[in-house]
């Protein structure tokens, strides 16, 4: 395993990692949930991310009760958890980042995942409907109480995320370290373009998501829409509409082609792809068996076949690179 610097900050986490979105609390069981996370953690990975909104807070749920039970030293791992959408609730003040929200938010993750912190906290929208300023003292003041070490958003935009800096120097404050943004082979622009003057000025550290595109960038949905997979969940139409489209599956297959002739597959060409980026500090992994997560985990053994003219064939199939702005 490969371990990268969180941004500027002195964190050291696994370019690999895994996620509990969709699977734990859902898709899968408590024990399939537990042998994931022991594979993971015995090939390296330190990261395990949640939110409080994933299963409606059964999802941190599953894997407090795992991390308690493995008894992994506690300086060895890092959980993560999110706030914005709440837990189910939809009554004024259980969703959003108030302080109320944010505060009762972290307290409630707290006590489902059983830890005495969280490693890193994410903004998991931004909030139209309050002041980012007394989002910034809300974070602030939850690293001050020993709650959170770190805080960071996640699908915000690079404007947002520098409005967050700006009241945080002008108040002598800590700002978001990290950014959780959706970033693979069809899903590039805000990694690649939009956060390109982040990386140097503020020294943003990214945990990007969906490195598969839920599942695009897999062999599975090649010939036939296969039964028990993430896409096929009742409430998952618009991930299906959004992952399946005929552009990508036609991508995928040749993308697919070319995996094979590097004597490796699709799924670990597409992760390999994303942690190639150096501004990546580490791609979210989700599986639903312990033999897919095995498989994902060796991607890092691809890494040496990307060379020029790979990428270059790679892009001649994505005819997607994002355009650098102007500075």
């Amino acid at each position: 395993m490969e371990y990268r610097r969180l941004g500027k900050s002195g964190l050291q986490v696994s370019v690999l990692s895994l996620g509990s979105w969709i699977t734990f609390g859902k898709q899968i069981g408590d024990d399939t949930a537990e042998n994931l996370m022991r594979v993971a953690y015995e090939n390296g990975v330190n990261f395990f991310d949640n939110a409080e909104i994933y299963a409606r807070g059964e999802s941190e749920v599953v894997m407090g009760k795992v991390l308690k039970k493995m008894n992994w030293d506690r300086s060895s791992w890092l959980v993560s958890s999110k706030v914005f959408f709440g837990s189910g609730g939809k009554l004024p003040n259980q969703t959003g980042l108030s302080r109320k929200h944010i505060f009762e938010a972290c307290h409630a993750s707290l006590k489902r995942l059983q830890v005495e912190y969280i490693d890193l906290y994410f903004c998991h929208r931004p909030d139209k409907n309050t002041p980012i300023e007394e989002t910034v003292w809300a974070m602030n003041h939850l690293i001050a109480q020993g709650k959170i070490l770190y805080w960071g958003t996640s699908e915000w935009s690079a404007q947002e995320i520098m409005e967050a800096h700006m009241v945080a120097r002008e108040n002598r404050l800590i700002g978001p370290v990290m950014e959780q943004p959706q970033y693979n082979m069809f899903v590039r622009n805000k990694v690649e373009a939009e956060f390109n003057q982040l990386y140097k000025t503020v020294g943003l550290g990214t945990t990007v998501w969906s490195p598969l595109a839920s599942g695009a960038l897999t062999d599975k949905y090649l010939d036939k829409f296969p039964s028990g997979t993430r896409l096929g969940l009742d409430g998952f139409e618009w991930l299906k509409e959004r992952s399946l489209q005929p552009s990508h599956l036609e991508k995928a297959r040749r993308l697919s082609e070319l995996a094979q002739k590097l004597g490796t597959n699709l799924p670990k060409l597409a992760i390999a792809w994303a942690v190639q980026n150096p501004n990546v500090t580490t791609a979210i992994l989700g599986a639903s068996k312990p033999e897919q997560l095995q498989e994902t985990l060796q991607s890092l053994e691809v890494l040496p076949l990307l060379t020029p003219k790979v990428n270059e064939q790679i892009e001649r199939i994505l005819k997607n690179k994002p355009t650098l702005p102007d500075f």
